[in-house]
C-alpha cells in the first residue's frame, strides 16, 4: 500500500517531472514525451530514449486512481488497508459485543491500542473526536467486521447513498425490505438447523420478523421517507434521477426502517434540512437497537444518545448520558485528576528534596532509602499524569472596510428556473442585507434557500424585479460542494501555493495559514483525497479567509466539522467586520451567530420573531400534531 506521504510524494514528482521536460526533451521529439495529462507516449531522456518505468510522472489517471485507494482505505491488492486487532470478551451468543485487547491501525497511524470496544444492545452511543482522529475509519472497520463480532449480529453502516436505479424511492426502500425479511427467514433456518429452537438469536429473529409485516411495507415507509423530507412527487423519483443528498435519505430511509441489530451512522445530518434533523433526533430517540452515531452538532447528540464514546489519547472511553453529560462528568474527572497531579508532583518533590539533603547520617540515610522505595513504587504503579486538553484553535476573518448601507437589497424580487410565473420558486421578495448582518435562513429543504444565496450572488437573475450590489461588494461563498473545487490529487500545501502563487511562493508561509485553520504536520502535505471531510472543509475556510470577502454567504457550514471547530467558526462570524448570511442544520451554531431568523416557505421569505430554539420547538410541535413522529 502505498502511504500518504509516499502518494504526495508521487504527485510532487509528476509535477517535477512536468517542469524537467522543457530543459530535456528537445522540440523534435516533445510530441512524443508524457504529459501528467495521461498521454499514452513515455517521458524521454536528454538523447530521446524512454525513461525507465519507476521514473516516469504519473499521470493524472493514476494519481486519481491512486488517490481512490486512500479515500476507500484500501491497498493495492484491494484489500483493507486497516490493520485490527482485538479478542471477543462478550458471549458469542449475546445481542451485547464486548471486544478486549481493541487496536486500529491505519497508513500505518495508530489510532487506537489497548483498549476496549464495548457496545451494549439499546443504548445509543454518540462517537466522538477530533476530525481526522479516525471515527469514520473505526465504523468501516466495525462493519467490515474486521472486529470479532458475532455473524449474528447484522450491521449497516451509512456512508453512502442509494445505488443509482430505475426503482423510486419508495420502491427502494420496499425491496431492499424485503430482500433483509428474505436474509432473516435463511438465517432463522440456519440458526434453528444447528441451535435447535431454545436458541436466544432465533428468539430475536422470530421477533424481528413478526414486528416487519410486509403488508405495511408501503405505509411505513412512506411515513419515514416523508418524515425525511420526501413528498408525493418525490417519493416516486427514481434514485438514478437523484442528487448524491437525496440518494443518502434514501439510504438512511432504508436503514431505519430494517433495523438492523447494530446500526452505525455517519453525520446522518449533513444533507438535512432543520425539519428533517428534528424528525430524525425524535424518531432516534426511541431507536430500541444498538445505535453509533457520529454527529457534529452537539442539539442533536443531546437529544438522541444515551451514552457517549470518547475517542482520545489513541483509546475508547466510555461515559453515560448525553453530550450535556458528557462534558460535566468530563470535566469533574479532569479536575480531580489535575488536583491528584499536582498533589503527587509536591509529594515527589518533597522526597527528592529530603534524599538529596539526608546526607551520610545513618538514621538519615535509612530513612531516605525508605523514601526512595516509596518514590520507586509509585513509579512502578505509574505517575498520575497531568490533563492533556483538547487541541482547540481559533480562527478569524480579515477585517474588512465597511461599506455603506445598502450593501445588497432584493426589490420585489420574484424568481423561477423555467422563467415562467407558473413555476416560481420566489414572489416579491423584499430584503436586504448590510455589514452588520447576521442572518440565517431556515426552512424545509426544496424551497430554495441555496437558490436565494445564488441569487444574491447574481449566478442566478429574478425574472421581475431587481437585486442591486454595492459597487464595492465582494462576496465569498462556502457551499456544501465547496470541497470539489479541491484538487485531490494535491497535497493542501501544494494547492493553495499554486492558487495563490502571486501572493507568495514560500512554504513556511502558507504552511502556516493552513495552520490558522487547524490543518497542520502531515495533513498538510498528504493528497488532499484522503483527507476526512472536515478536514476538507478547514481547506475551503482558509481558502475562503485569503480571498477577505467583505460579505460571506454560507451554505451548511458545518457539515463535517467537530464540535470544537464549530466553535471556533461561530466565534470567527461574530468577530468578522462584515455581513455573513447562513444557512445550517446546526441549531446550536445559529443561535451563536444568528441576529436575524428569515423563514423559506410558500414562495415568500418571513421574519421569525423568536429564538431558533424556540423555532426548533415549533417544529416539533406541528410534527406530533401532524403524527409525523
Amino acid at each position: 500500500m502505498v502511504s500518504a506521504s509516499k502518494a504526495a510524494r508521487l504527485a510532487k514528482r509528476a509535477a517535477d517531472g512536468d517542469k524537467k521536460k522543457t530543459s530535456r526533451v528537445s522540440s523534435k521529439n516533445a510530441s512524443k514525451a508524457a504529459s501528467v495529462n495521461g498521454d499514452e507516449n513515455p517521458m524521454l531522456d536528454a538523447d530521446g530514449n524512454p525513461l525507465p518505468e519507476e521514473d516516469q510522472p504519473a499521470t493524472t489517471e493514476e494519481k486519481m486512481k491512486e488517490v481512490e485507494k486512500l479515500t476507500a482505505q484500501l491497498d493495492k491488492h484491494g484489500l483493507s488497508d486497516r490493520v485490527t486487532t482485538g479478542v471477543l470478551s462478550s458471549m458469542a451468543a449475546s445481542r451485547d459485543v464486548k471486544v478486549t485487547s481493541a487496536s486500529l491501525v491505519f497508513h500505518g497511524k495508530v489510532l487506537i491500542t489497548d483498549s476496549t470496544l464495548e457496545l451494549n444492545f439499546g443504548r445509543r452511543y454518540g462517537l466522538l473526536g477530533e476530525n481526522g482522529c479516525g471515527k469514520s475509519t473505526l465504523l468501516k472497520a466495525i462493519d467490515a467486521r474486521e472486529y470479532p463480532i458475532p455473524d449474528h449480529i447484522d450491521i449497516y453502516l451509512l456512508n453512502e447513498g442509494a445505488p443509482p436505479s430505475d426503482l423510486g424511492a419508495l420502491e427502494w426502500v420496499v425491496t431492499e425490505a424485503q430482500n433483509e425479511l428474505d436474509r432473516m427467514e435463511k438465517q432463522a433456518e440456519e440458526v434453528l438447523e444447528k441451535d435447535g429452537p431454545d436458541s436466544p438469536i432465533l428468539e430475536d429473529l422470530y421477533d424481528r420478523m413478526d414486528k416487519m409485516d410486509p403488508s405495511t411495507f408501503h405505509t411505513r415507509a412512506s411515513l419515514i421517507l416523508t418524515g425525511l423530507g420526501f413528498n408525493k412527487t418525490t417519493i416516486q423519483k427514481k434514485t438514478k434521477d437523484m442528487s448524491g443528498g437525496w440518494r443518502m435519505r434514501v439510504a438512511l430511509a432504508k436503514a431505519l426502517f430494517v433495523k438492523p441489530s447494530l446500526l452505525l451512522l455517519d453525520d446522518p445530518t449533513a444533507h438535512l434540512d432543520l425539519e428533517a434533523c428534528v424528525w430524525l433526533e425524535e424518531y432516534l430517540k426511541k431507536w430500541e437497537r444498538t445505535l453509533v452515531l457520529v454527529s457534529h452538532s452537539m442539539d442533536f447528540l443531546n437529544g438522541v444518545c444515551s451514552n457517549m464514546i470518547d475517542m482520545r489519547m489513541k483509546q475508547l472511553l466510555y461515559y453515560g448520558g448525553n453530550y450535556d453529560s458528557y462534558h460535566k462528568t468530563r470535566a469533574e474527572q479532569e479536575t480531580n485528576q489535575m488536583k491528584a497531579y499536582t498533589k503527587q508532583q509536591e509529594e515527589i518533590a518533597h522526597i527528592k528534596k529530603f534524599i538529596a539533603s539526608a546526607g551520610t547520617y545513618a538514621n538519615l540515610v535509612r530513612q531516605a532509602k525508605s523514601r526512595q522505595k516509596i518514590l520507586d513504587k509509585m513509579e512502578a504503579d505509574g505517575f498520575i499524569q497531568p490533563v492533556v486538553p483538547d487541541k482547540v484553535f481559533t480562527f478569524r476573518f480579515a477585517d474588512v472596510e465597511k461599506l455603506p448601507p445598502p450593501v445588497l437589497a432584493f426589490d420585489d424580487v420574484s424568481f423561477s428556473y423555467s422563467g415562467k410565473w407558473e413555476d416560481t420558486l420566489y414572489e416579491h421578495l423584499d430584503l436586504g442585507v448590510d455589514m452588520d448582518s447576521r442572518t440565517a435562513l431556515v426552512g424545509p429543504n426544496g424551497v430554495g434557500k441555496s437558490t436565494l444565496l445564488r441569487l444574491m450572488t447574481g449566478k442566478l437573475s429574478p425574472i421581475e424585479g431587481r437585486v442591486s450590489r454595492h459597487t464595492h461588494l465582494k462576496l465569498g461563498i462556502y457551499s456544501q460542494h465547496s470541497a470539489e473545487q479541491l484538487d485531490l490529487t494535491k497535497s493542501a500545501l501544494d494547492f493553495v501555493r499554486d492558487k495563490f502563487s502571486t501572493q507568495s511562493q514560500d512554504y513556511q508561509y502558507w504552511r502556516q495559514q493552513l495552520g490558522r485553520y487547524g490543518l497542520s504536520g502531515e495533513a498538510q502535505t498528504a493528497l488532499m483525497g484522503t483527507l476526512s471531510e472536515g478536514q476538507k472543509s478547514r481547506i475551503v475556510f482558509a481558502l475562503l479567509a485569503i480571498e477577505s470577502p467583505n460579505m460571506i454567504l454560507l451554505d451548511e457550514p458545518t457539515n463535517g466539522l467537530d464540535i470544537p471547530t464549530i466553535d471556533s467558526l461561530a466565534d470567527a462570524i461574530n468577530a468578522f467586520s462584515g455581513g455573513v448570511v447562513v444557512v445550517s442544520h446546526d441549531f446550536r451554531l445559529l443561535d451563536k451567530i444568528a441576529k436575524d431568523i428569515l423563514v423559506c416557505e410558500h414562495k415568500t421569505v418571513r421574519r421569525w420573531d423568536g429564538s431558533i430554539g424556540e423555532y426548533k420547538n415549533y417544529l416539533r410541535k406541528k410534527m406530533i400534531s401532524e403524527g409525523a413522529v
